[in-house]
């Protein structure tokens, strides 16, 4: 098994940041991506940013040129930077971690998600 845990939440005012980490642990092994979602009131869970083990980040339009993600491959942890903050970012953010195992199935991992409250 595979724990995701992200420590704290965020209140920020409009146009601030924040910072989110992400540690994992357990059975890790192979070549997985990680990332971010994020789910806000009424609203569906939706890809915020993602990165490969090789560091290929990929990002929600909505959030391109705002937020940056990192991730550490020996400490097993993924970052996102998320400036330039606007109401509409308020969500739930849900660390994932995922790939495809050695059976060719698909397989994903969440975090406990962490409420990022932006004011106007």
């Amino acid at each position: 098994q595979v724990q995701l845990v992200e420590p704290g939440r965020g209140l920020v005012q409009a146009g601030g940041s924040l910072r989110l980490s992400c540690a994992a642990s357990g059975r890790i092994r192979g070549r997985y991506g990680m990332g971010w979602y994020r789910q806000g009131p009424g609203n569906q869970r939706e890809l915020v940013a993602t990165i490969t083990v090789g560091g290929s980040p990929n990002y929600l339009d909505s959030v391109k040129g705002r937020f940056t993600i990192s991730r550490d491959n020996v400490k097993n942890t993924v970052e996102l930077q998320m400036n330039s903050l606007q109401p509409e970012d308020t969500a739930v953010y849900y660390c994932w971690l995922g790939g495809i195992n050695l059976r060719g199935l698909a397989y994903s991992y969440w975090g406990q998600g962490t409420q990022v409250t932006v004011s106007s």
